[in-house]
């Protein structure tokens, strides 16, 4: 079995890889599908391009391993290891020419995410995350904000696509927080919102129903940078429950749960 450092090098090379499919094609969409009842959660051949190009080079260097990835492509394979992925994080952005999307790839190894790769190709930042180790942006170690209060943090967010209908949007979380905090962003790539919060960027960070691969490098990017995470009852995030997530700088994470509870009562 390849060492992890061993992984963590050929992954980072297949995300770059999986970042030139995206720069190569960009203004280039030609095939726009929708998945299931939602008008705006979309899929492009891009998507799909990018997640058969990982897949395929993913079980190529470890065939024992397994794959979830968003766009539907999975391994049966029983294995201690698991790849979470998300070939386009943004695909939305990227569609309209917006340059703020990424690759995002993890490992669980035993049910625990052991690495975290995030590439933003438009923007050129790669962030690799190996617990133990340390958050690395373009292989310099980052670390979260050390803002304290909450009235001078900056915020970021999104909302489900299924905001059109659902009674539970995200609309009254983010009225709360736009009066408390002093600005919030809603860029749309969780994974890459994530990022910005283990490297100081963002202080606080909240969002629902977001999926694994969506959560798991971002998650451990922020660990390891010293933040917090936590679901929405402020107990230990569980990437395959709910979705319902909060992520800080950890010194005013007590703050986002105090507002997302008076929200909620």
């Amino acid at each position: 079995m390849k060492s992890l450092p061993t992984i963590r090098i050929v992954a980072c090379r297949i995300a770059l890889k999986a970042g030139e499919i995206h720069l190569k094609n960009y203004g280039k969409v030609r095939q726009i599908t929708h998945k299931g009842r939602h008008p705006i959660n979309l899929v492009t051949e891009v998507d799909r391009k990018t997640e058969a190009f990982i897949v395929k080079n993913l079980l190529k260097n470890f065939p024992d391993h397994q794959i979830l990835a968003e766009e539907g492509s999975f391994s049966k394979t029983e294995s201690p290891y698991k790849w979470l992925v998300d070939p386009l994080d943004g695909t939305t952005n990227y569609l309209h020419g917006f340059p703020f999307f990424s690759v995002s790839m993890a490992l669980e190894i035993k049910g625990r995410v052991e690495l975290g790769i995030v590439y933003a190709p438009m923007l050129r930042e790669l962030f690799v995350t190996q617990r133990g180790k340390g958050t690395f942006l373009n292989g310099r170690r980052v670390r979260v904000s050390k803002e304290k209060d909450l009235s001078k943090s900056l915020l970021a967010t999104g909302f489900p696509y299924d905001v059109r209908e659902a009674k539970r949007n995200n609309l009254d979380f983010f009225t709360a927080f736009l009066t408390r905090g002093r600005a919030i962003r809603r860029a749309g790539a969780a994974s890459v919102d994530l990022c910005y919060i283990a490297c100081g960027r963002f202080d606080g960070f909240w969002e629902l129903r977001l999926k694994p691969w969506d959560l798991a490098a971002g998650i451990l990017a922020i660990e390891e940078a010293g933040g917090k995470t936590s679901g929405f009852d402020g107990k230990k995030l569980n990437l395959y429950g709910s979705g319902d997530t909060v992520a800080s700088n950890g010194k005013i994470h007590a703050s986002l749960l105090r507002i997302i509870r008076q929200v909620e009562n």
